[in-house]
């Protein structure tokens, strides 16, 4: 019976890693496709490509406003006390960007500081940041260059933005899905 069910793994994964086609996924793992989802390490195959591509991405974009050599956690920290204009503590930046480890966030911060885009504030023992005026300005130009780069060819129509909501929604699905299954495998 276990013979069987490796044969039929291999095939399965012989099947997903062969020349791909019409109907055969691109995986970047053939050892680990599942015959009963060979989709999930497609899914997990692109969700790589397109994370690199992202940080790369914005890590460009921040250069060509102005801030050079930061890395993409730092930009994206940089955007997240930008955020709604309100003032974000260490807990809650680390929550909302889904980072376990706050020191990754927190030598950001240092940085970030030290370029005066952020600034701290300190509140009886609580320490907030946020965007200075100087901070705002190179997201604003980010945001310039942004929407001439990538918006601007991404030409949406009302049918492609309706494909990119519906597929933010099942990366917000997908991530809880993760996160269950990290805690699942943390408590082996």
């Amino acid at each position: 019976m276990a013979t069987k069910r490796v044969l039929a793994v291999s095939a399965a994964t012989k099947r997903a890693v062969a020349a791909p086609g019409p109907s055969q996924p691109i995986v970047s793992s053939a050892h680990l496709v599942s015959p009963r989802s060979a989709e999930m390490s497609e899914f997990e195959f692109g969700l790589i490509v397109a994370g690199n591509a992202f940080h790369r991405w914005i890590a460009h974009c921040m250069s060509a406003a102005g801030l050079k050599d930061l890395t993409p956690l730092d930009v994206l920290v940089l955007h997240h006390v930008t955020h709604r204009a309100r003032d974000k503590r260490l807990a809650d930046i680390s929550f909302i960007m889904n980072v376990e480890d706050t020191h990754l966030i927190n030598y950001a911060l240092k940085k970030l500081q030290n370029l005066g885009v952020v600034a701290s504030r300190k509140s009886g023992k609580e320490v907030t940041y946020a965007a200075t005026d100087l901070g705002r300005q190179y997201i604003e130009r980010y945001r310039e260059i942004r929407e001439r780069c990538l918006i601007n060819a991404l030409n949406a129509d009302d049918s492609l933005n309706r494909d990119i909501g519906e597929l933010a929604r099942l990366l917000r699905v997908l991530s809880g899905m993760y996160d269950q299954a990290a805690r699942a495998a943390a408590s082996l």
